[in-house]
């Protein structure tokens, strides 16, 4: 058993990671910034110690590394940490007693894509404020890991996807509309021919991940994606989601201008951020070396996600079932 922190334990991925880590007999402690439940309730969270904190006012002041090493993990898993001076402050308060770290990326720390399926070992290209900032994560923990200091293993998910919360559409975005359009038939603007690559994950695929690692030492050092198994164009997303509801897609290829101009700016703008990339993401070194097997494909996760959307009024699909 291990003594397990855990940042940003109420997200996406650790309302999934924290039951895992519980069954799995560690002793965990979760923090969060305590605005929000687990998107999912499970009774192992009676069994943990949750403490409430803010991570950006504690970065600000210089004390959040010691509140963590205050708790002597034997495993700090850190979901939420954006910024290599956050990174730092971390592991310089980590690094007399060395826990192991597993630090959540992105596979954004990848730019446009040259070779598919992308490996780990690609040179990074990010791009933006968060793959960036990601990228910049990366390199001072590698860093950190080879010189003896701290040793890391870093996660890369894609799209993260499930119940619980709005997730990429077959447009690329975060558009509601897009599931009524192809649940009743509309005609659905798509850019670059529907080819656009998205690389989906359900939340608990990645939790998965997660509690792989902190059972791999041979992974510590290394950078891992985790994706769903293959990637999928919009076309081939427009064409799952369609099929739920008995129908074949009425897709409308156009260019950019008139896709912005029908979906308008912002939305569009989410659809470039994350088709221009045109990742596929490779999980072989996943597999190999964490034994990850995702349960989830791109569609079974989008599946669970809308079945939530739906039920909750965030998404309408004209009261039919799927």
């Amino acid at each position: 058993m291990s003594r397990v922190v855990v940042i940003g334990a109420t997200g996406h991925i650790g309302s999934y990671l924290i039951p895992r880590l519980v069954r799995a007999g560690h002793d965990v402690t979760a923090l969060s910034r305590g605005k929000r439940e687990p998107y999912h309730p499970a009774p192992e969270w009676a069994k943990v110690t949750s403490v409430t904190v803010d991570r950006e006012a504690e970065d600000a002041e210089g004390t959040f590394g010691e509140r963590i090493a205050g708790l002597r993990p034997d495993v700090v898993v850190d979901l939420v940490c954006f910024t290599a001076d956050s990174a730092r402050q971390l592991v310089d308060a980590l690094r007399p007693t060395r826990p192991l770290l597993v630090h959540c990326g992105t596979i954004w720390v990848h730019g446009v894509a040259l070779r598919v399926p992308v490996t780990e070992d690609e040179p990074r290209t990010a791009y933006g404020e968060y793959g960036t900032g990601k990228m910049e994560i990366e390199a001072l923990l590698h860093r950190e890991t080879v010189a003896g200091g701290v040793p890391s293993i870093i996660l890369h998910p894609g799209h993260i996807s499930g119940p619980g919360w709005p997730v990429i559409t077959p447009a690329g975005n975060l558009d509601p509309t897009v599931w009524t359009t192809l649940a009743t038939g509309g005609q659905l603007p798509l850019p670059d021919h529907g080819l656009g690559t998205l690389n989906h994950v359900h939340a608990d695929d990645v939790a998965q991940a997660f509690e792989l690692a902190l059972g791999r030492p041979e992974a510590i050092g290394s950078s891992f994606h985790v994706v769903a198994e293959q990637a999928m164009t919009l076309r081939g997303l427009a064409t799952g989601v369609a099929a739920w509801f008995g129908r074949e897609p009425n897709l409308d290829f156009v260019d950019w201008p008139e896709f912005e101009r029908r979906v308008g700016a912002e939305q569009a703008e989410i659809t470039r951020e994350h088709t221009f990339r045109n990742l596929a993401a490779s999980i072989a070194r996943a597999r190999q070396v964490l034994g990850y097997a995702p349960r989830f494909t791109s569609l079974n996760a989008l599946h669970e996600a809308l079945r939530w959307l739906a039920a909750h009024g965030q998404a309408d699909v004209n009261g039919q079932e799927f």
